[in-house]
């Protein structure tokens, strides 16, 4: 009879928290609160192993091909004035400006892009300045002396004349394209960083 008679209270007590509206769970608006997503993205390679003979055959690529560069611009700057009027001035009219200020900034190009290719700061923009300059070369020897019987013909000097800058901007457009590898001061990271748009 006890238990009976206090089961009574209990169902008004539970009849009237029903009654009760449920509260709904705040949302944040991501109009007003943006959340910074990252995203990692992994490349094929990263899952095997690293293929260390042909990382220390571009570093060494690199590195020689950076070397060689080097003389071309300390060249420039023995006799620019001569460069400037018998190259730049005589090949080159179209470009605007003195071509003394040509010469210095190729001579430049070619000085500081081989460093930083070399060690591997800014190694794309370095290779595209140095492809930028051997372009220029190709272009000078197509108008000094033509292709010369290209590609089958025997030369006097064994070497056609436009072939070592054809080859230098060859291994620069390499570098410009894949990079400086990763045997360099500077890899770049694979993560990417972007903001949602919000929904409606």
């Amino acid at each position: 009879m006890a238990d009976s008679g206090s089961s009574a209270p209990q169902d008004s007590q539970s009849g009237e928290l029903s009654k009760i509206p449920p509260t709904k769970t705040p949302q944040i608006n991501a109009a007003k609160a943006p959340q910074k997503v990252e995203v990692v993205v992994e490349s094929p390679s990263s899952q095997g192993e690293v293929n260390i003979n042909a990382e220390i055959a571009i570093f060494l690529l690199r590195v020689g091909f950076s070397i060689m560069m080097i003389h071309h611009g300390l060249e420039k700057f023995q006799d620019p004035e001569g460069f400037s009027e018998f190259v730049v001035g005589k090949y080159f009219a179209f470009l605007p400006g003195n071509p003394i200020i040509w010469t210095f900034a190729a001579a430049l190009t070619q000085i500081i892009c081989p460093l930083g290719l070399a060690i591997g700061i800014f190694a794309r923009v370095s290779a595209l300045g140095l492809f930028s300059t051997m372009v220029f070369a190709v272009y000078f020897h197509f108008l000094d002396t033509g292709l010369e019987g290209f590609p089958l013909a025997v030369v006097e000097n064994h070497n056609y004349a436009f072939e070592l800058s054809a080859i230098y901007a060859l291994i620069s457009l390499y570098f410009v394209c894949s990079g400086p590898g990763r045997l360099s001061a500077f890899k770049k990271t694979n993560k990417i960083t972007y903001y949602p748009k919000p929904t409606d």
